[in-house]
């Protein structure tokens, strides 16, 4: 595919940051058997591949506001633009070795998702889109599942981690979901559970009380893929705490159907 210069320097950002997290998740493995663990380790990691990300951002568009999850908002003198940032989504993931986690990155533009790039450099998968040029996994264009029958459809999810509310909430949606579908999965990264979406690994997908920065990236991605994304509500306030439901135009509309089910 032919990229603009503004996702190349995206691509770029992504691929340089996830050098570093590919050398550090292999350290982490090795830090699994020790006495203090590797939860420092990977902390310090989470914060340099963003220190990575936003610098090379920033050599293109140093003007550009930044919404990232470490560092938090920085407002630039370009307001209209903004760089929403997650440098490892999936932390437990990687915490335990497990090589499921992503770097995202996502271009917002006067409240609009415009690219996203979602990067796993241990499985070198590279999911980029930008508005109105389609979807793509290592050049390859990306198509949401058509499958309607939901006895055949595999559902992502997230669930409540421990101490989160809502915990009894999602077990009653988790209940109506498996009463009607195939399987139900849970990866641990949202990042991952748009980009396998908009690849049509997973027929749709839902998740509340996700971070901007977990989701901002996979819906540009995912859109352009053909899914349909929106909030828990069918709104549009994924990026302002709605959660997250995606599937093509029929698995989205029923799996906001089993969501509303009584438990």
């Amino acid at each position: 595919m032919a990229r603009t210069a503004l996702l190349n320097v995206m691509v770029n950002a992504a691929l340089k940051a996830g050098r570093g997290l590919a050398r550090d998740f292999g350290e982490v493995e090795n830090l699994q058997v020790s006495v203090k663990g590797p939860g420092d380790f990977v902390s310090a990691a989470d914060k340099r591949a963003e220190e990575v990300i936003i610098g090379e951002l920033a050599k293109a568009r140093p003007t550009y506001s930044v919404l990232a999850e470490e560092s938090g908002t920085t407002e630039g003198s370009d307001t209209s633009h903004r760089w929403i940032i997650d440098p490892l989504d999936g932390t437990t993931n990687f915490l335990h070795g497990i090589p499921l986690f992503a770097i995202s990155i996502g271009l917002e533009r006067e409240g609009v998702m415009v690219a996203g790039v979602i990067y796993n450099p241990i499985m070198n998968e590279l999911f980029v889109a930008e508005r109105g040029a389609g979807a793509f996994l290592n050049d390859r264009r990306l198509r949401a599942a058509r499958r309607s029958d939901p006895t055949t459809f595999v559902i992502g999810t997230g669930m409540p981690q421990l101490h989160r509310p809502g915990q009894d909430e999602y077990l009653g949606e988790l209940r109506a979901v498996i009463r009607n579908v195939a399987a139900v999965r849970r990866l641990g990264s949202a990042a991952t559970d748009l980009a396998w979406t908009a690849a049509g690994r997973y027929d749709g997908y839902w998740q509340h009380m996700v971070s901007p920065w977990d989701v901002a990236a996979g819906i540009v991605i995912a859109r352009e893929a053909g899914v349909i994304v929106t909030d828990a509500s069918g709104g549009d306030t994924m990026l302002d705490g709605g959660g997250v439901v995606a599937g093509n135009e029929t698995v989205h509309r029923q799996l906001l159907g089993f969501l509303s089910e009584p438990s």
